[in-house]
């Protein structure tokens, strides 16, 4: 008995010393909560796993006033932080597309499985303005009469005009494009008492016309020295750019649709001139916002659209917020940031999320685009690794996503800055890493980007393919629901807009840091929702905290789990 108390003490002190993420006056907060809940068992535990589990319901577990030892994730209700807008994916030219080779009902219930009450539920969702690398054809806007500053030929009908069956013979559904696509996903969520579906819009790119390349985009070449651009606006332009902006949330306004939120550009940064982009620094994005698209905004009918700026990778964020949310001029413009995760396999950037919230804590950060990139594609010079760089065996194959299969544009490429943030992963620690971590640290919404996908990953005509939730055989019309779809299902159905998150801690005793990933949020009925991630082969066993109160969970190997528990 003496030597088991021993190491009782011995797991009890380890696992204090390594709660993680937290100072020592949190670490004392959170282990001396005693406020008892009055809890006796945990409402819901559902699981998404390797072993096949999709969002399955498990055994609810007891709590007990005993005191827990060893491995903790201690939750502190009391404590609950931002205000989480929504889970979600995005609607594309490519996505609509792939649907369009669907019969209409078939094409529906896909569609329900996404937006439905029964299915994902998704809530917070992003679309083109124009045409992206995941347009059918690319080169698409909505002016483009050349030199029309007065945007008197202004039309979105490109999104509505739908595919020719004579031009793709697989077409089954030659009307469906993607602003029908957002109209089914609004008629599914008109049907449910929480129709929640709010939408983010970003422009890859200004008409060709406004920009300083008068083109969509330059590749890189041998003649520019392999510096391809996707250029940037003229200054004589900055105003009709802005004008354009806002025509496009009039026009989908009068089509039935509103917009929730807008950036002024996808990846400021660029893309090298691979497709549709179009460049901005900090500083002139700020001056844009400042003189012309935040007036402009002002002065319309859609003074409560949410501005979001940036929209690129969380490594530069801090640069960007400063530049634009420390201008006091800008920043009564701006409704918070947009973020992407491609400077990092493995890195949520919590750090930099944390300083960013920190100095401006009165604005929101949104992911607004995360995917399994550049799948697919064969190795190009420099790339040390060539074998695993180009993946195979993807569709209808959940092992490949819950395994270490997937690389990214980096991986191993000796031209890469920091190839070491690229290692190869598992596709879905990468998605639920993501989300659990950046919940602890301030993000209000995440969204995913492409919904639907054909088997390949496309259509891209810039050769980008990539992973989706869903993913068909265009030629047989078989719907594969990838386990990322499963994931992201769970955490759209348990973590619900106008939930809050709330104070998550995790005491790891002999695990790595990387094992388990904890968060939870909770509803305005007190329900709470614990969201948890287990990295490893094993199952992990821990004790759930919630003030003085203690219920042993078992987490499977290789798992989500969603722990609920009505407060």
């Amino acid at each position: 008995m003496e030597v088991r108390a021993v190491a009782a003490a011995l797991v009890a002190l380890s696992s204090a010393m390594l709660l993680s993420c937290t100072s020592d006056k949190d670490r004392e907060q959170a282990l001396s909560n005693n406020k008892n809940f009055g809890l006796t068992s945990t409402s819901e535990i559902l699981l998404t796993s390797e072993a096949g589990d999709k969002m399955s319901v498990m055994p609810n577990q007891s709590f007990t006033t005993e005191r827990a030892n060893g491995i903790q994730v201690v939750i502190q209700p009391d404590i609950t932080k931002q205000t989480i807008t929504g889970i979600g994916t995005s609607f594309t030219e490519s996505a609509a597309f792939v649907l369009a080779h669907l019969p209409p009902e078939k094409r529906l219930e896909v569609m329900n499985n996404l937006y439905g009450e029964s299915g994902a539920n998704f809530s917070l969702t992003r679309t083109p303005i124009g045409s992206t690398d995941f347009s059918v054809e690319g080169k698409l806007g909505y002016a483009e009469v050349e030199g029309d500053a007065a945007l008197e030929h202004f039309t979105i009908a490109p999104d509505s005009d739908g595919f020719s069956k004579a031009k793709y013979p697989g077409i089954q559904d030659e009307s469906f494009d993607v602003l029908p696509m957002i109209k089914e996903a609004k008629s599914i969520k008109a049907k449910q008492d929480d129709g929640t579906l709010n939408i983010i819009a970003s422009a890859w790119t200004a008409p060709p016309w406004m920009k300083d390349i008068n083109t969509w985009f330059i590749k890189g070449s041998e003649e520019n020295d392999w510096e391809g651009t996707g250029g940037s606006l003229k200054p004589e332009y900055e105003s009709t750019y802005a004008d354009y902006l806002v025509k496009y949330l009039e026009h989908y306004k009068e089509a039935g649709v509103d917009i929730w939120g807008l950036t002024p550009v996808n990846e400021p940064h660029g893309n090298s001139g691979n497709w549709e982009s179009m460049h901005f620094t900090a500083e002139t994005q700020n001056t844009f916002i400042k003189e012309f698209l935040g007036p402009a905004l002002k002065e319309s009918a859609f003074n409560d659209t949410r501005l979001l700026i940036y929209d690129q990778n969380r490594d530069h964020l801090e640069h960007w917020t400063d530049v634009i949310l420390g201008d006091p001029d800008t920043a009564p413009y701006v409704y918070g940031s947009a973020v992407h995760w491609y400077s990092s396999t493995v890195d949520v950037y919590e750090k930099v999320l944390e300083k960013v919230h920190n100095k401006f804590p009165d604005f929101a950060i949104i992911h607004t685009e995360g995917t399994i990139d550049d799948l697919g594609k064969p190795a190009s010079k420099g790339i040390l690794d060539p074998v695993k760089f180009q993946e195979s065996g993807w569709f209808d194959n959940d092992e490949f996503w819950w395994n270490e299969n997937a690389t990214d544009w980096a991986y191993t490429a000796t031209w890469a800055p920091n190839p070491e943030n690229h290692p190869i992963y598992t596709p879905v620690h990468r998605y639920a890493r993501d989300i659990i971590v950046s919940l602890n640290h301030w993000m209000n919404g995440w969204v995913d980007w492409n919904a639907v996908l054909d088997a390949k990953g496309g259509p891209n005509h810039a050769g980008n393919f990539c992973g989706a939730p869903i993913m068909i055989d265009t030629e047989t019309g078989y719907v594969y629901y990838t386990p990322i779809y499963d994931v992201l299902a769970q955490f759209s159905r348990t973590i619900r807009p106008g939930d809050k998150a709330v104070k998550t801690d995790t005491l790891l005793g002999a695990l790595e840091q990387d094992d388990l990933h904890a968060s939870s949020t909770v509803n305005e009925s007190g329900l709470l929702s614990v969201q948890l991630l287990n990295t490893t082969k094993k199952p992990i066993q821990f004790d759930l905290v919630i003030g003085a109160q203690s219920a042993l969970i078992t987490l499977p190997a290789n798992a989500l789990q969603t722990v609920r528990v009505q407060l």
